[in-house]
């Protein structure tokens, strides 16, 4: 009798978190249409698959083969901000808490930047920069040990750490607007305005990667290109907000059969208009930025045959590592910066 009642005990507390876990899940669910993230999601996988298509004919077949998966996983650091304080200044760099242009204030090394403004100060400020040219490292390095599962798991993360400098409130301490009453600007921007557009209307076939020489360089004037156009971002949308009726800014439109407010499809037109083709600008950069690093780690790493790896990330150990992102990113608050305050 004793055994059957800690069966019975076992199975209700299985029931409950069972239960327990599909609360989280379908909450989780129901709210994903709120919450913004770099580029958004839809960006990201957009941006990381055109990304493929620059890259020369010795990379281009084992990329294209494993193409879903860089889709899929370059979404993989907005959902470890779910897991980890350290990752939210992966993502930005607020670069008018250094002044102003050319930025003369704030050195572009790692040890320079540290002992003129302490290693507290720059994570609180953001490290996009410097924590790109880590990941530069180890997919380096991951091509010459040529292990297909690393080379696929940095390419998906580093092209939407690259991405996400390309955005100009990723550079930006206003990054939402909420210095100037803007909130939702950041979505506004960099979600819904590709999502409308992306598809239909850009031009992302551009050419092809190159080799970057001295990659740090290149990423800083990616950022000051960022921070200078920030101002933009706001300025446009501020004047625009002050001549358009509320009712005329926003609707309701139907997301994953949820009813959530949003900016309308006119106002996002204005707004588009407006930006005169920045977006798309940003996108195409950040398309051929990424292409061209994967590239460039390739090629200083020997340029390694990739025609014998086939597909990879099927090991037990990688999709545990997933299983657990996805499990954070469901059941937890985002851990530090937020684009919806």
């Amino acid at each position: 009798m004793l055994g059957i009642i800690r069966i019975m005990g076992n199975a209700v507390k299985m029931h409950k978190r069972f239960y327990l876990f599909f609360i989280v899940f379908f909450l989780s669910f129901i709210s994903f249409p709120f919450t913004s993230y770099s580029w958004g999601f839809f960006g990201h996988r957009y941006i990381n698959y055109h990304s493929v298509f620059l890259l020369p004919p010795e990379m281009i077949s084992f990329y294209k083969m494993n193409i879903q998966y860089l889709e899929d996983h370059s979404v993989d650091p907005d959902k470890r901000r779910y897991a980890i304080p350290e990752e939210a200044p992966r993502h930005y760099i607020d670069m008018d808490q250094y002044g102003k242009f050319p930025f003369l204030d704030l050195p572009k090394r790692w040890n320079e930047a540290v002992d003129k403004f302490s290693e507290d100060t720059l994570h609180a400020n953001g490290i996009a920069p410097w924590w790109i040219m880590i990941m530069q490292n180890r997919l380096k390095k991951a091509f010459i040990q040529k292990n297909k599962n690393e080379i696929l798991k940095l390419s998906a993360e580093i092209g939407h750490y690259i991405a996400d400098v390309h955005v100009p409130l990723h550079a930006s301490s206003n990054h939402n607007g909420q210095k100037t009453d803007q909130l939702g600007i950041h979505g506004f921007w960099e979600s819904r305005l590709p999502e409308l557009y992306a598809e239909s209307e850009y031009d992302l076939f551009i050419g092809k990667a190159t080799f970057i020489e001295n990659q740090l360089n290149f990423i800083w004037d990616r950022i000051y290109e960022s921070a200078n156009a920030s101002d933009s971002v706001l300025q446009i949308e501020k004047v625009l907000s002050l001549r358009t009726p509320s009712h005329k800014r926003f609707n309701y439109e139907d997301r994953n059969g949820v009813l959530m407010r949003q900016f309308s499809t006119l106002y996002a037109n204005r707004y588009h208009d407006s930006l005169k083709g920045m977006v798309e600008r940003r996108m195409a950069a950040s398309i051929y930025a990424i292409s061209s690093f994967w590239y460039s780690a390739w090629v200083e790493a020997g340029q390694p045959s990739l025609s014998d790896m086939g597909k990879g990330n099927s090991d037990s150990t990688s999709n545990k590592e997933m299983e657990l992102l996805q499990f954070y990113w469901l059941g937890n608050s985002i851990i530090g910066r937020s684009c919806t305050n």
